[in-house]
């Protein structure tokens, strides 16, 4: 099975160095399994107390930015918060079972801090939840990033800290 190619795209920049850090402590970990790509487009600017038809438009704009760096052939996962919730396993289980098919570029796709547009979320082949809390998108990249890691142990069957 070739390596797997694997994009993650996230709205807004990543300023924190401690969560940057941790991001590239598991893409160099991430190394050994797959070929990986983060890749930032910009965030509009959300002043407070925006009506819902402003909301729309920002998440429109968003998406022309996301849409714009997905291919044809990849297999996209959005976060959403009502997504499906898999366990790890079960993240692993897609992952391996997509591979099995041929499918082996994914995408994820983290929303700016008001989410996807309805649009990304039609492109997406799959809406991946962390659960009805909610992160900052800065901390999801890192989460995102450990839990792909975690799943390549789990296919691997290589032990992995419960």
């Amino acid at each position: 099975m070739d390596k797997m190619n694997i994009k993650i795209i996230s709205v807004g920049k990543l300023k924190e160095k401690y969560l940057v850090q941790g991001i590239n402590e598991y893409v160099k970990r991430l190394g050994a399994y797959a070929k990986i790509e983060l890749i930032e487009v910009a965030d509009e600017k959300a002043p407070e107390n925006l009506s819902p038809a402003e909301m729309i438009q920002i998440k429109d704009k968003e998406a022309d930015r996301i849409l714009a760096k997905i291919k044809e052939q990849e297999y996209v996962f959005a976060l959403a918060i009502d997504g499906i919730n898999p366990s790890s396993e079960q993240l692993a289980q897609q992952i391996n079972q997509l591979g099995i098919q041929g499918k082996s570029q994914l995408v994820f796709v983290i929303g700016g801090s008001l989410g996807l547009s309805d649009r990304v979320l039609q492109r997406s082949q799959s809406q991946i939840s962390f659960g009805k809390m909610t992160y900052p998108h800065q901390l999801m990249r890192l989460i995102l990033v450990e839990q792909i890691y975690r799943s390549f142990r789990i296919n691997r069957g290589e032990p992995y800290h419960k």
